[in-house]
């Protein structure tokens, strides 16, 4: 029997990556994983920028708080400013390219705009009490003063010292042209597509989807929606697979449920096996007289490893079976769920050609006692309270599936390890598992 980190060492030594490439949209490259590196053809940003709204000033032109500018130009994101005269301030909004000259942005918050006396009712400029410094009360505020927009020609008075450089992104400071955005073998996420759409690419050379067949057997088991008859139950796993197959991104191909006969299991097997790259099985994998899973593989492939040293999931079987790669799950749904998230999620994510494919855990305060020292390493269901620390699902039996909904994790026991409330234990968070 396999210790769990031989057992996963031993998958991924295993896992050949696919290699046939295909091009896909970047709008619809959420999951893939990318074939070939990607380099900026572009200077991102192109130019110096502002980062706020406000004002373009030279540092040398405001000698003290309270001077008051004349305001020579208004620059709007897309625009292009004309060089900042000495002694003026440009009118700058967020995005927009800082004009040649101007060496800092000052917030708006921090500048009172004065509109011509001519274009106004007023009879003072002076902000209320109370007024946020650069906001021009509207009509109907109780305001003095009915302005027109800020336009070039106004002034603006500066009521802080600037800092060379303040509230400005300069050119290239995210990406420089020919440097590479993204590297091979990245899953792509959000923030990905965002950031090689950010340098221009349409499309994105991605490896083809893997093809992952599934079926599940047991003659008890019951498509939901079937009315049950005595002694059958309604077919968890297939769900449960079904979305975690999909969520990485595979294309699924679902053989439903399969009598619990040797003949029909091989025939289910042998298909799966020449659609597939690699074939999933969910009970059958134990010793009983009608666990036909495991004997099917080896008739017409061969069982590699079978039986891993944890608590859910001891039941695990990898062969192959032609050039597929078959992983038979154990046929509880929370050593089933438990298993596929700790070793079938990084060897599929290796398989599509990622290269960061492990989990990471972290250490995180117990707010209960566990005093039952096992054998094996276990894997118990736990949550995340809003003090920090972890509560644990009362029933940790692997066929409580409510557990897994439960939890946010799982606390990676181990072998003879007991725990006591402030004990601090290793925790591994769905969010690394199912994603």
């Amino acid at each position: 029997m396999l210790s769990a980190d031989q057992l996963l060492d031993a998958l991924l030594e295993r896992a050949r990556g696919v290699t046939e490439p295909e091009t896909v949209p970047v709008t619809d490259a959420l999951g893939r994983v990318l074939a070939a590196p990607q380099t900026s053809a572009i200077t991102v940003p192109p130019l110096d920028n502002s980062a706020m709204d406000g004002y373009a000033v030279r540092v040398a032109d405001v000698a003290a708080a309270g001077m008051r500018l004349p305001v020579s130009q208004r620059i709007l994101a897309g625009a292009v400013g004309t060089p900042l005269q000495p002694g003026t301030a440009a009118r700058i909004f967020t995005g927009a390219p800082v004009p040649p000259g101007a060496d800092a942005v000052l917030m708006q918050e921090y500048c009172t705009p004065l509109p011509n006396p001519d274009e106004t009712t007023s009879h003072s400029t002076k902000p209320a009490s109370g007024q946020v410094a650069g906001y021009l009360p509207q009509a109907g505020e109780g305001a003095n003063v009915m302005p027109k927009p800020i336009n070039e020609g106004e002034d603006v008075i500066i009521h802080a010292l600037p800092r060379p450089g303040e509230n400005i992104r300069r050119a290239g400071e995210d990406i420089q042209a020919g440097a590479q955005v993204l590297a091979a073998g990245t899953r792509l996420g959000a923030a990905e597509m965002g950031l090689a759409a950010s340098v221009g690419l349409a499309e994105l050379p991605v490896h083809r989807k893997l093809k992952v067949a599934c079926f599940f057997t047991g003659d008890e088991l019951v498509t939901p929606g079937t009315p049950l008859l005595p002694g059958q139950i309604y077919n968890s796993n297939r769900t449960t697979l079904t979305g975690l197959v999909n969520g990485l991104g595979c294309e699924l191909i679902d053989l439903g449920i399969v009598p619990d006969t040797l003949e029909a299991t091989e025939a289910a097997l042998a298909r799966a096996a020449g659609l597939a790259d690699v074939v999933i099985t969910s009970g059958g994998v134990s010793v009983g007289e009608a666990d036909y899973v495991k004997a099917a593989v080896e008739k017409l492939g061969r069982v590699e490893m079978w039986k891993v040293a944890m608590k859910p999931g001891k039941p695990l079987v990898y062969g192959r079976v032609g050039e597929a790669d078959f992983i038979g799950l154990p046929g509880n749904p929370v050593s089933a769920f438990v298993t596929f998230c700790l070793f079938v999620r990084p060897f599929l994510l290796k398989r599509m050609g990622a290269t960061d494919v492990l989990y990471r855990a972290f250490a995180v305060q117990a707010d209960f006692t566990w005093r039952k020292p096992g054998a094996r390493r276990e894997f118990l269901r736990a949550r995340l309270q809003p003090n920090g620390k972890l509560a644990l699902f009362p029933n940790q039996s692997s066929g409580v599936l409510t557990s897994c909904a439960w939890s946010d994790g799982l606390v990676d026991l181990a072998i003879g390890q007991t725990i006591d409330p402030g004990d601090w234990v290793r925790f591994i968070p769905f969010s690394e598992l199912l994603s």
